[in-house]
């Protein structure tokens, strides 16, 4: 994938195998008034849900603003200068998997004040789309998409002469609802983490015990869930209070381990539930349904170190 600015070749970047080039319209950028420049990653993930086969969302582009007022737009275009789109299977990207959309991009150094995902999902369109466990394929709509995409209101700084990194980690057990009634489109209200690579660790572990204590057996592929909430919040499931920070799926790959990565270093409670397939926020968002009782054994603290991964073994039932 090739970065350039209007006509101007400036740098080449490669993303992933994908031949692609990245064109920057709008308010500039790379410091071509001579201001001071440095470079940013930016890449994706997600926290996995569990009702889906596959959550495919088709990106545009990446529009960044400034905060002093320059706003930035990228917008992604093939090997002969014409619009492309890249669709990306969110549920692909789990356990510390991620995908790049911008690569060693030189931009203007100083704080910026949010970044906008530009994407297509419009209603009744199988652009954005997802895929059931039972095969059907929904459309994926985002409300006002066409128009504000996915924005995360989070400020970041770009070090002069240096690179920052950060990666988008979309919580889907948080941001995919299908509302009471709505048989065709399902809707990606987004609940999106900004990480900063410099500052992020994870936490990965086992969970034994599951086959003869819990009933969590019946999925071969995802046995239960571990969650990461705040240390101020009590544990809950996904209902708009005390929500979990991320969670990630146990899988049982012969053994039953989870991974959760992107986590700024500090302190969480985790805990440990096999009910995540029926968390389900849209209930308890959208209509006057509640979903099924969660229930969490297993809580206790970690502490995440940067750049490190923590350990911890969930063990059911608790010695």
């Amino acid at each position: 994938m090739k970065f350039r600015k209007s006509s101007v070749l400036i740098n080449t970047i490669a993303a992933l195998g994908l031949a692609m080039l990245l064109v920057a319209c709008g308010g500039g950028g790379g410091g071509s008034d001579g201001a001071s420049t440095g470079t940013l990653n930016l890449a994706i993930t997600d926290a996995s849900v569990d009702a889906a086969k596959a959550v495919i969302v088709e990106f545009t582009g990446v529009e960044l603003q400034h905060s002093d007022g320059e706003r930035i737009d990228y917008d992604f275009v093939d090997g002969f200068g014409d619009p492309e789109t890249r669709q990306i299977d969110l549920l692909a990207l789990t356990g510390g998997t991620t995908e790049l959309l911008l690569e060693d991009v030189t931009l203007t150094a100083g704080d910026y004040s949010w970044i906008r995902l530009k994407v297509n999902a419009e209603r009744g369109v199988i652009d954005s789309y997802i895929d059931l466990l039972d095969d059907s394929r929904h459309s994926l709509y985002v409300p006002s998409g066409a128009n504000s995409g996915l924005k995360l209101n989070r400020g970041f700084n770009i070090p002069e002469g240096g690179m920052a990194s950060f990666t988008i980690d979309f919580d889907l057990r948080k941001s995919v609802h299908d509302p009471a009634g709505n048989k065709d489109d399902y809707i990606l209200r987004p609940t999106l983490r900004l990480v900063d690579g410099n500052t992020d660790g994870a936490l990965s572990g086992s969970v034994t015990g599951i086959e003869n204590d819990l009933d969590c057996s019946d999925n071969t592929e995802s046995i239960g869930a571990v969650y990461v909430f705040d240390t101020a919040n009590t544990v809950d499931d996904v209902d708009g209070t005390d929500d979990p920070i991320t969670s990630a799926t146990v899988r049982n790959d012969g053994v039953y381990t989870y991974t959760v990565a992107f986590l700024p270093e500090g302190d969480y409670r985790i805990d440990f539930t096999c009910d995540a397939d029926i968390d389900d926020n849209a209930k308890d968002a959208d209509t006057d349904l509640t979903d099924g009782p969660v229930d969490f054994v297993g809580e206790t603290i970690v502490t995440i170190t940067a750049g490190k991964t923590t350990a911890h073994d969930f063990q059911i039932p608790i010695p």
